[in-house]
């Protein structure tokens, strides 16, 4: 399976994609939302996308939205990484097409857990 790890720290891409790696995906990754939606015009489908909010260029509710109209059957999910914890902002998340939504600090129990929850991960 392939995941798309996008955020504007390298540190937490390299956390993410270490995680992801241990349980089996293959990973490429992107700093912002334009460099995303290029990443899966190049590399797509990705089963997964893991997005944080707060990137320059392009955030990832916009990247979300864009994705969800370019890729309308479904077929990637997608998860908020991400420091927004208020539930409006939840909310909009969940509404644009996010599966689910972590936020961080978070550990790698809690990123397996979110994946089984999708179904990607089963210990």
């Amino acid at each position: 399976m392939k995941v798309l790890v996008v955020d504007d720290s390298k540190a937490i891409r390299s956390v993410l994609g270490r995680i992801m790696r241990e349980v089996g995906f293959s990973v490429c990754d992107a700093g912002h939302g334009i460099e995303a939606l290029e990443q899966l015009e190049r590399e797509g489908p990705f089963d997964l996308a893991l997005v944080d909010w707060n990137m320059p260029q392009m955030n990832g509710y916009d990247f979300i939205r864009t994705a969800r109209a370019r890729y309308p059957d479904g077929t990637m999910q997608i998860m908020m990484v991400t420091s927004e914890s208020e539930m409006p902002q939840v909310v909009r998340a969940l509404e644009a097409g996010a599966n689910e939504y972590i936020m961080k600090p978070f550990t790698a129990e809690a990123l397996r857990e979110k994946l089984g929850i999708l179904g990607l991960y089963t210990t």
